[in-house]
């Protein structure tokens, strides 16, 4: 099927905050071939472009001008499975949950403490998406990448990609200038449950039930989700809007001495993560509006379109929360999200 050029195309169904905007210039893409087809187009090649995909890791605060791509590649398969790890592979255009889910119904275990994270597949090792203990970088093998200017594909294991905390390459070097088109994940065998998070362990010690399998962890993840954050589609949001802020033990001991109360987790290699949502709510801004944008009342992680907020509107809100935890913590909250 030859590429379609659609112009003035609404974007508010395509991002999960709700945000009206429009796309001058829109394509989808359904294979790796129609991303090079794109890139070697006479009058597209050149045009600056946006990748899209699921609309759940971005603010947009006016009309993009580039050429908007919208990723709709689809398909998942086993590559292999073997004695001590299977490894899977899905489109990029495919919703990370319906991944999860799929890959626990063909009896292959492993994703379920990343259960119903919104976004799609390709948007994943993007942002090395991460919760109830786990990292994409846990379970990741390879990707498959177009490079947007050239249209040359890549192949990137996880070494290359350099995964960090919400973080990977492609947020920094290659940030707009790749696309991904496959993800290839491993699932190691034999299964071992990941417990450690603290809403599980309390979750399933509630219930006298300390081995739960993987279903149960994954019904167990959707549960604690729902009741903690609000649903997108009925509630603009893109989950959790601020990183965690990590910091080195000095500055974790000053901030102690002020804020003894203060949540914080100690890392592998000495430094300490601070929970972002903690300061935030003592900052005062749990719950708190300005105009049609919200933070969040059950998470102060996670900021919300009452309806009708423009992404300017939330992005003020963001920097409102930012420079209140900066003045109070001496810590300026980066954005997960991509502003644009």
């Amino acid at each position: 099927m030859d590429l379609q050029l659609e112009t003035h195309v609404p974007l508010v169904a395509m991002n999960t905050f709700g945000v009206a905007a429009h796309a001058e210039r829109l394509v989808r893409v359904h294979s790796a071939r129609d991303v090079r087809l794109v890139v070697d187009h006479p009058q597209w090649g050149a045009l600056p472009k946006l990748v899209l995909g699921g609309g759940s890791n971005i603010l947009i605060t006016h009309d993009p001008k580039q050429l908007v791509v919208k990723v709709e590649i689809g398909g998942m398969r086993v590559l292999r499975d073997d004695v001590d790890a299977a490894i899977i592979e899905a489109g990029a255009g495919v919703q990370w949950h319906e991944l999860v889910r799929w890959s626990l119904d063909i009896g292959l275990p492993g994703l379920e403490n990343l259960a119903l994270i919104p976004g799609t597949v390709g948007a994943a090792p993007v942002q090395n998406i991460g919760a109830y203990g786990m990292e994409l970088a846990d379970r990741f093998d390879s990707l498959d990448a177009v490079d947007l200017t050239t249209g040359r594909m890549v192949t990137l294991d996880a070494r290359a990609c350099r995964f960090g905390y919400r973080d990977s390459l492609f947020k920094r070097e290659l940030a707009g200038k790749s696309l991904i088109t496959q993800v290839r994940l491993r699932l190691p065998k034999p299964w071992q449950p990941v417990l450690g998070y603290a809403d599980l362990s309390r979750h399933f010690g509630k219930l006298g039930h300390p081995e739960p399998d993987a279903r149960q962890i994954f019904d167990a993840v959707c549960a604690i989700r729902r009741a903690k954050l609000p649903d997108p589609a009925l509630l603009g949001n893109a989950g959790s809007f601020f990183k965690n802020p990590v910091v080195n033990r000095t500055i974790r001991n000053e901030i102690l001495q002020d804020f003894p109360e203060i949540v914080s987790y100690p890392l592998d290699d000495g430094t300490f993560k601070l929970a972002a949502a903690w300061m935030i709510d003592a900052s005062g801004w749990k719950g708190k509006s300005m105009g049609r944008a919200a933070v969040d009342a059950r998470h102060a992680l996670v900021l919300v379109n009452k309806g009708g907020a423009s992404g300017e509107e939330i992005k003020a809100l963001a920097c409102a929360v930012q420079r209140a935890v900066a003045q109070k913590f001496g810590i300026t909250l980066e954005f997960e999200p991509v502003v644009i």
